[in-house]
């Protein structure tokens, strides 16, 4: 595990992630609150490609927590077969979206809270959520994040809750609402999990990655 790399030196590797894409978008497709939810909570070990080609139609006619349970769960099921663990994501689904119903008058809460008490939905899904939909600066820690934190000393740290908390206190402010989905990207496409690419790394004299490729 890298040692935390100081202010200055995470100031300029996020100001040249602004400089390369001053936007980052998350790659999950949704079109409202709910349909985000849904998307991050069947994406648990599963791709984003993969999620976005079995939700575009499931969408379409279900976009809200009661088109979902008017569809059903066998239904959404054919939907989602495709994806990884689909059974189980689909009594999830089928589960958050009576409760979003039941309890919340069909409406998204915006609590952190409130996001993981519903069913399939932990402390990532919930702060990409918040991130994505309400502009919060949540950091939502998957294995891209949690490998690049550690690998360059952006945010060292032994599990994803510390590598979370060392985003939160040591990336500048102004950096703070997309700093999760730079790490993401970088994470998926350059500092990626067996052959880092190196060559092509923006930040390679600033990471203290040791074993760098070409």
């Amino acid at each position: 595990m890298a040692k935390q790399l100081p202010y200055r030196t995470i100031r300029e590797i996020f100001t040249r992630f602004h400089a390369a894409e001053p936007e980052p978008k998350g790659e999950l497709e949704h079109v409202n609150a709910y349909t985000l939810v849904v998307a991050v909570a069947l994406s648990a070990q599963a791709t984003d490609a993969g999620v976005n080609k079995a939700t575009r139609d499931l969408f379409r006619i279900a976009d809200t927590p009661q088109k979902m349970l008017d569809l059903g769960e066998e239904k959404l099921i054919e939907h989602i077969k495709t994806i990884g663990l689909f059974r189980n994501k689909a009594k999830n689904v089928i589960k958050l979206s009576r409760i979003l119903v039941e309890e919340y008058g069909g409406e998204v809460p915006n609590s952190r809270a409130a996001l993981q008490s519903l069913p399939g939905v932990g402390r990532k899904t919930a702060n990409v959520v918040l991130n994505m939909w309400w502009r919060f600066p949540a950091q939502a820690v998957d294995t891209h994040i949690f490998r690049v934190g550690n690998r360059t000393g952006i945010a060292p740290g032994r599990d994803v809750d510390a590598v979370e908390r060392a985003i939160e206190d040591n990336v500048p402010a102004d950096f703070q609402l997309h700093a999760h989905h730079w790490l993401i990207l970088h994470g998926r496409y350059t500092c990626v999990a067996r052959k880092p690419k190196c060559g092509a790394c923006i930040i390679r004299d600033l990471c203290q990655f040791e074993d760098k490729s070409e």
